[in-house]
């Protein structure tokens, strides 16, 4: 599992503020290297080939670009990450029709098809982009759980549950490798476990209260 930490998955409302600038190159590539890998991993589980995911993450910041200085945060209206996954599926969207050959819809412009309007992005791809989206947020979340309960729990304690539950090793493994019995792995495996699941529920939970944006 991919090391991702906190801060990588956090998008302060500090940050998107200071995003409005276009010439702040700092917070412009801290944006970029939040969001890029989350916007191409939904992009090739969409079916694009790596050229195609790479422009979508280029057009899903030069999108996010355009609109931002118009953007305003209202938990009501949905979070920065709802936000951002309209720009991006729209994009992925558009080079799946050109993967297929299929014209864009004239009905709409980019910028309506930016909008939180169901009606302008009833595309069969669209629910397949957000699943994608949603699995690679919630792999995410769990990734940064874990990076936090690295730094908190035994050193012992977590290389028994990095090696029995992340990398899956038979119990007897885990045991020869580590010089501990069956009854320490079980124990490890629980305890850390069930932190780790605290972690991210916390995470989802600061997520709703609005303290931070997703």
């Amino acid at each position: 599992m991919a090391t991702v930490t906190e801060s990588s998955l956090l998008t302060r409302r500090s940050l998107i503020s200071r995003l409005r600038d276009l010439d702040d190159a700092e917070s412009w590539r801290a944006f970029f290297d939040t969001y890029w890998e989350l916007i191409y991993n939904v992009a090739r589980q969409s079916g694009l080939d790596d050229p195609a995911a790479q422009d979508v993450v280029q057009d899903t910041v030069i999108g996010v670009a355009r609109r931002m200085p118009e953007f305003r945060y209202d938990a009501a209206k949905g979070s920065f990450k709802h936000w951002l996954l309209r720009i991006a599926r729209r994009r992925i969207i558009d080079h799946l029709r050109r993967v297929y050959r299929q014209p864009p819809r004239a009905e709409h412009t980019p910028e309506a098809l930016d909008e939180e309007e169901p009606e302008a992005v009833a595309d069969p791809a669209a629910e397949k982009i957000q699943a994608a989206w949603e699995e690679e947020w919630e792999r995410r979340v769990l990734a940064a759980a874990i990076e936090q309960v690295k730094r908190e729990v035994n050193p012992k304690h977590f290389q028994i549950f990095d090696y029995a539950v992340l990398r899956d090793w038979p119990v007897a493994r885990v045991a020869e490798t580590l010089r501990v019995n069956a009854a320490q792995i079980y124990l490890a495996r629980h305890r850390v476990g069930r932190i780790v699941k605290q972690r991210a529920n916390a995470l989802r939970e600061e997520f709703q209260r609005g303290e931070c944006t997703r």
